[in-house]
């Protein structure tokens, strides 16, 4: 049995909550395709949206089609390729559960300075910092009240979902790093390894 607190999948009484969702690579040049344990990262991606139960469209699927099935829309990040199946699941359930946006994010670990007249200054405290990951969960609602997704850009898209509707977030676990260069690929590789982290 596992410990893991997002492990929804493994719970026998849990209800299955409908959802659909799409794995994004765009305008995320080559990286979707480099290799992180034999697979593409827009493939791992893919398994780990499928295996949290929600059912996969294409990106390009008519947004009118999307708001009639009156089901979660779930956005998953061809950049975070590990991030838990439970995971998923569980933000799809609290979406649906506070009729809320939820928002995979990680603590900023890197060094964050004010830029001010083009000068350098102080360092910002990262206590209250948080770096968009994967996914984003819209919940029906909030899909009636859009006519297209307003961005591909995780980071833009969650801005401006917060100008007009609640959102929520829930800190990913390690292994939904978002990366952004091939050694970032190599760094979560040798964590998601048996024996890794």
């Amino acid at each position: 049995m596992t410990t893991d607190p997002y492990d929804v999948l493994d719970d026998p009484d849990g209800p299955e909550i409908p959802a659909l969702g799409a794995v994004v690579e765009e305008d995320r040049g080559s990286l979707p395709f480099a290799l992180l344990h034999g697979e593409a990262l827009v493939a791992c991606a893919s398994w780990a949206l499928g295996q949290s139960g929600v059912t996969p469209v294409d990106l390009g699927t008519a947004w009118a089609g999307l708001v009639e099935a009156e089901e979660p829309f779930v956005l998953h990040d061809a950049l975070c390729p590990m991030t838990p199946p439970a995971f998923l699941a569980a933000c799809v359930a609290e979406a649906v559960e506070h009729d809320e946006v939820v928002v995979g994010v990680r603590p900023v670990t890197d060094t964050v300075k004010h830029v001010e007249g083009g000068l350098v200054g102080e360092t910002v405290d990262r206590a209250g910092l948080l770096g968009v990951t994967s996914p984003v969960v819209l919940p029906p609602s909030v899909l009636a009240a859009l006519d297209r997704l307003p961005s591909t850009d995780f980071a833009e898209l969650v801005a401006t979902l917060a100008e007009r509707f609640p959102v929520r977030t829930r800190e990913a676990p390690p292994e939904g790093r978002r990366v952004a260069t091939v050694d970032d690929v190599r760094v979560l590789e040798a964590l998601t390894s048996p024996g890794g982290g």
